[in-house]
């Protein structure tokens, strides 16, 4: 579980094809892995990646055809910036939400322009999606929690603050930029619970 609140902008040194799936080696930069060990995992523009080697600047992370297939990562190159969190500890702060890493869609961004100080920020997510996200609510986007402060159907806005921008990927987006999304776990849930019994049918 993670929190949506980056603690890095990490890179993409390497992406080597295997066989139908992906090996990645990401450099972390400022991102402490004093405490990361083999089999730990590191939540990468929103995507829960698994560490299978440290190579002393960053880690190793073998990506599934599921999940090249249901986010960004199959446009990923050397060079594509990543935000980067470490998982939740117990004495961890929850500053954002629960995030689990566990990416629903990809959603691309439509617009953004100067809000004052801040950038507002136009988006649109696949119409299956539409229902979990709500006026004021959380969303993931690229791992980052984010207040959702406009819905239109599946498009939805978001209004960002200057640290953000400067801390996160956010501030290379444009029009077009594809992006991983994860809508919030407690609607995930209340969905099924809402369904009763009939969730056990078929």
């Amino acid at each position: 579980m993670f929190t949506g609140i980056i603690e890095a902008v990490g890179e993409i040194v390497v992406c080597e094809p295997r066989s139908g799936d992906l090996r990645l080696r990401v450099k972390t930069f400022g991102l402490d892995l004093g405490s990361i060990g083999l089999g730990d995992s590191i939540a990468t523009n929103g995507v829960c990646l698994t560490v299978i080697a440290l190579p002393g600047d960053g880690y190793v992370a073998d990506v599934s055809s599921e999940t090249l297939a249901n986010t960004t990562i199959g446009g990923w190159q050397a060079g594509t910036p990543v935000n980067l969190e470490r998982a939740l500890t117990p004495s961890s702060r929850l500053g954002g939400h629960l995030v689990s890493g566990h990416v629903d869609a990809v959603g691309e961004v439509l617009s953004r322009h100067p809000d004052a100080r801040s950038e507002r920020f136009r988006l649109r997510a696949p119409d299956s999606l539409a229902k979990y996200i709500a006026h004021k609510g959380s969303i993931t986007v690229d791992g980052t929690s984010l207040t959702v402060n406009r819905v239109e159907g599946a498009e939805f806005e978001l209004n960002i603050v200057p640290h953000t921008l400067e801390n996160t990927v956010m501030g290379t987006y444009v029009p077009g930029s594809r992006v991983n999304l994860e809508v919030d776990l407690v609607a995930r849930y209340l969905e099924r619970l809402l369904l009763g019994d009939k969730a056990a049918e078929v």
